[in-house]
C-alpha cells in the first residue's frame, strides 16, 4: 500500500485506505464486467421446481410493486394464481374469527384465476418445469415435452397495471380461463353479460368505516380470441398454438360498481394500446436495473450459498410488493395463501382459513413494519421506502389534531399499532397500562430513517415536505408532553420501554432516540431549518437525561429504564440495545464501544428470527460469529408449510413473516458495511470463513463495490472516487 493511516477507537484497530494499492484489482476494469458477472451469479438463484402444486402452499410470488401474484400449477388445472393488490382494503369480514381482523380493515385478495389446457400436457406426460426468472421478473412454466409441450410465461408489468400470461404450444390446444371468487354472492359481484371478458369487483358500502367507504377493487380479464362460456369463464374460440391473456386490476373510490367499471374500462383501453414486445422489454429492463442497484453474493461454504439465496429472494419479494399505495404488511405482505390448519393458539383446534386471512389483521405495527425498510437504504431501493413515508406523513395532521384536542399541546406521535389512516385510540396517563398505550418511540425511529434517506439521496424536497414535518412534530410532542425533573432534565414518565416494560421512568429507547434525532436535526443546513427552530432543538437537547446505566461485576452496562429494575416484563425484547440499533449512539468507531459490547453480551432475550434485532446489533458491536449465526438463521428459516424458499416461518407473526427476512437482510449488510456520517467502515463484523462479492449504497449518493476472500477485502471500487478517502477497512481488535 502506498499510503496508510492507522486509527484506534476504543481498542478497535481500523485501517484507512486513501489510495488503492497494487494488491487491489483495477476498479475501472472491473466496472465494465459488473453487469455480466452479476447476471450470471443471479441466474444461479432462480427458483426451479420439477413437480407441480397441488395447492397455493406450493406457489411462487410475482409482482410489480403494487399488483401481485401467487402462482402454482395443478395437474387438473395447469395453472392457478391468486391476484393481490397493496390497496385492496375491505371492511370487516364476518367469517374472520381472529379479533385483530376486525381492526384496520382487511387487505384482501382480488380473486383467483385458473388457466387450463385441453388436451392437458400433464395428463399424459409428467415432464414439468416451473422457474422464477429473477433477472427478468418472470415465471416460466413448461408442461409436457416434444411437440405437445406448452410453455407459459407469466409477468406483472413493472411499468403498467397489467398482468400478462403468454402461452405457446407445439400443438393446438383449447385454453380455458376461469375466475374462482370464493366471495362471490357474499361481498363480491361478478358482472354478467360481458362480451369476451370477465370482470368482478368488491365494493365497500358507504356504511363501512369512513376511511374504507366506497373503496372498490377488482379486475378484468381479456385475450384476443377468448369468448365467454359464462360469467366466470373464457374459452378460446378455436384451438390455438399461442395465446395472450391480460388481467387488469384496479382499486378506486367509487360510489357504485358501475362507476368503478367506467374507470377500469378507461385504464384497459389505455393499456391495450401498448406494444406487447416493447412493454415486455421495458419490464425486463426495469428488473435488470433493479438488480444493478446492489448485490451480495456469498461464498466459502454451503451455508453461505443458502444465506445468499435468502437475501436475494427476500429482496425480490419486497420489490414485488413495495411500490404500491401502502407499505408492506409484515404479516404476509400480499402473499398470504390458504391456511388449512390455522391455530390461533397452541391449545386451539385447527381451523381452515382462506387467502384473505392473516393473523394480527390489517393494522400496521411499526416495530414489525420497519424491519423491511431499513435494509432498503444500503440496497439502494429508495423508491420502495416512499410508501412507508407517505403513509405516516398523511397520518400526521389527524394525529396532531388529536394530541392538541386531548392534551392541549402541540406535536404528534404515531401509535405502535394503527390502521393506514392513523389515529390515537388510547390517550392519557390514566389509561390502563398495556403493550402500546404509552409507547411513543415510532415517530423517533421513523425520523431517524427519514434522516438517513435524506443523507443517502440528498433529496431536499423530501426533507422539506416529509422529514421536517414528521420529525418536528415528534420532537415537539416530547418537549411539550413531558415535564422536567428537579435538575431541569426531561422526565419521561409514564413512558413504555417499547413493549417490554410498561409505564416506566426514563426508558432507554426514547432517550436514545431523542439524542440521536436531535443531534442530527440541529446539523441540518440553514435552507432547511431556521435559527429559531434550531435554538429550540438545542435547548431540548441540553435538557435530555443520560441513558440509564449500571455496573455489574466491574462492567458498565446500559439499562432499559432508569431506577430500580423491578418492572414486570411483557415481551421478549432488549430495550437497552436500542442505543446500538436503531439509534446508533454506540458502535464500531464510536466512543464507549466496550459499554455497548458488555450490554449486548449481557442481554437477557436471545431468541432468533422474526422481529429479533440481535443480528443487526451483533454486527454493530463487531461480533462476526454471533451476527453470522443470527443472520444465517433468519435467511434460511423457511416455513415448513410453504414451498418457496423465502416464505419465512410464522414465529410471532404470520407466514410469510416479512420482518424475519428484513432483519436478516439488514444484519448481513451491517456485517459488510457500516456508515457514520461520511465514514464508510468495511468488514466491521465479517467472519473469516466467508467470501463475498458485493455492491452496497452509502450516504451522499455513494456506492461501494468489493470482493472479500477469506475474510479479507481484495477488490474495491467507490463511486464517486472522491469518497475513497472516507473508506475505513476494519481489521478487528
Amino acid at each position: 500500500m502506498k499510503k496508510k493511516e492507522v486509527l484506534k477507537y476504543a481498542g478497535i484497530v481500523l485501517l484507512t485506505m486513501t489510495i488503492v494499492s497494487a494488491g487491489f484489482t483495477n476498479a475501472g476494469a472491473q466496472a465494465g464486467k459488473s453487469a455480466n458477472h452479476i447476471d450470471s451469479q443471479l441466474d444461479n438463484f432462480d427458483v426451479k421446481w420439477d413437480t407441480p402444486g397441488p395447492t397455493s402452499a406450493q406457489s411462487m410470488p410475482l409482482g410489480n410493486g403494487d399488483n401481485g401474484l401467487k402462482v402454482w400449477v395443478e395437474k387438473s388445472v395447469d395453472q392457478a394464481f391468486y391476484i393481490s393488490k397493496t390497496d385492496a382494503w375491505g371492511g370487516e369480514l364476518e367469517q374472520q374469527k381472529d379479533p385483530w381482523m376486525k381492526q384496520g380493515g382487511v387487505l384482501m385478495k382480488l380473486g383467483a384465476i385458473r388457466v387450463s389446457l385441453s388436451p392437458s400436457p400433464l395428463a399424459k406426460d409428467s415432464s414439468f418445469k416451473q422457474i422464477l426468472k429473477l433477472r427478468n421478473g418472470e415465471i416460466w412454466v413448461q408442461e409436457g415435452s416434444g411437440k405437445d409441450a406448452v410453455k407459459l410465461r407469466v409477468w406483472v408489468d413493472a411499468n403498467h397495471p397489467v398482468i400478462r400470461i403468454e402461452a405457446q404450444s407445439g400443438s393446438p390446444v383449447t385454453i380455458n380461463v376461469k375466475l374462482n371468487n370464493w366471495r362471490a354472492g357474499l361481498t363480491d359481484t361478478v358482472l354478467e353479460n360481458r362480451k369476451n371478458q370477465l370482470a368482478w369487483y368488491h365494493h365497500n358500502s358507504a356504511t363501512t368505516d369512513p376511511h374504507l367507504a366506497n373503496l372498490t377493487f377488482g379486475a378484468m380479464v381479456k385475450g384476443n380470441g377468448l369468448v365467454n362460456k359464462d360469467a366466470t369463464t373464457l374459452q378460446s374460440g378455436k384451438a390455438v398454438t399461442a395465446q395472450l391473456i391480460s388481467i387488469y386490476p384496479l382499486t378506486a373510490v367509487s360510489g357504485s360498481g358501475s362507476q368503478w367499471l367506467s374507470k377500469l374500462e378507461q385504464q384497459v383501453n389505455e393499456n391495450e394500446k401498448l406494444n406487447i414486445e416493447k412493454a415486455r422489454l421495458a419490464h425486463q429492463q426495469w428488473w435488470q436495473q433493479f438488480w444493478q442497484r446492489s448485490w451480495i453474493f456469498l461464498g466459502g461454504d454451503d451455508l453461505a450459498n443458502h444465506v445468499t439465496q435468502g437475501y436475494i429472494l427476500q429482496r425480490f419479494v419486497t420489490a414485488c410488493a413495495g411500490r404500491g399505495a401502502y407499505p408492506i404488511k409484515f404479516n404476509g405482505s400480499i402473499f398470504v395463501v390458504d391456511n388449512p390448519a390455522w391455530k390461533p393458539n397452541r391449545n386451539a383446534a385447527p381451523e381452515k382459513m382462506d387467502a384473505d386471512f392473516r393473523a394480527w389483521g390489517g393494522q400496521y405495527w411499526f416495530q414489525n413494519t420497519r424491519a423491511m425498510y431499513w435494509p432498503r437504504l444500503m440496497a439502494g431501493d429508495f423508491d420502495i421506502m416512499l410508501p412507508l413515508f407517505r403513509m405516516y406523513a398523511n397520518i400526521l395532521p389527524a394525529n396532531a389534531a388529536q394530541v392538541k384536542q386531548y392534551y392541549g399541546h402541540g406535536g404528534a406521535y404515531f401509535a405502535e399499532t394503527s390502521p393506514f389512516w392513523g389515529g390515537l385510540q388510547f390517550m392519557g396517563p390514566q389509561v390502563k397500562a398495556n403493550y402500546t398505550n404509552h409507547y411513543f418511540t415510532p415517530i423517533l425511529e421513523l425520523s431517524m430513517m427519514m434522516l438517513d434517506y435524506y443523507e443517502y439521496t440528498g433529496d431536499a424536497a423530501f426533507a422539506k415536505q416529509t422529514l421536517l414535518p414528521v420529525a418536528t412534530a415528534g420532537l415537539q410532542f416530547f418537549d411539550q408532553h413531558f415535564s422536567r425533573d428537579s435538575t431541569g432534565k426531561l422526565l419521561l414518565d409514564p413512558d413504555n420501554a417499547i413493549e417490554m416494560f410498561w409505564k416506566v421512568h426514563n426508558p432507554a429507547p426514547d432517550i436514545a432516540g431523542l439524542h440521536a434525532v436531535l443531534s442530527r436535526m440541529i446539523k441540518l443546513p440553514p435552507d432547511l431549518v431556521d435559527e429559531k427552530t434550531r435554538s429550540q432543538w438545542e435547548k431540548l437537547y441540553s435538557e435530555l437525561p443520560p441513558l440509564p446505566t449500571t455496573e455489574t461485576d466491574g462492567k458498565k452496562l446500559l439499562l432499559p429504564y432508569t431506577g430500580p429494575q423491578t418492572a414486570k416484563f411483557f415481551n421478549l425484547e432488549n430495550p437497552e440495545l436500542y442505543a446500538i440499533y436503531p439509534f446508533r449512539l454506540y458502535g464500531i468507531g464510536k466512543p464507549d464501544l466496550q459499554l455497548a459490547l458488555n450490554t449486548f453480551n449481557a442481554r437477557k432475550e436471545r431468541e432468533k428470527g422474526c422481529w429479533v434485532q440481535d443480528p443487526i446489533q451483533a454486527a454493530m458491536v463487531g461480533e462476526p460469529d454471533v451476527a453470522k449465526d443470527y443472520v444465517s438463521f433468519a435467511l434460511t428459516r423457511k416455513s415448513p408449510d410453504l414451498k418457496f424458499p423465502a416464505f419465512w416461518a410464522t414465529a410471532h407473526d404470520y407466514n410469510p413473516d416479512e420482518d424475519n427476512g428484513g432483519n436478516g437482510e439488514n444484519g448481513l449488510q451491517q456485517m459488510l458495511m457500516q456508515t457514520d456520517g461520511k465514514k464508510i467502515i468495511l468488514l466491521p463484523a465479517w467472519p473469516s470463513d466467508w467470501d463475498a462479492d458485493f455492491k452496497l449504497n452509502a450516504p451522499y449518493k455513494t456506492t461501494v463495490e468489493g470482493k472479500v476472500v477469506k475474510g479479507k477485502l481484495t477488490i474495491i471500487k467507490v463511486t464517486p472516487a472522491s469518497r475513497m478517502a472516507d473508506v475505513i477497512i476494519h481489521t478487528g481488535q
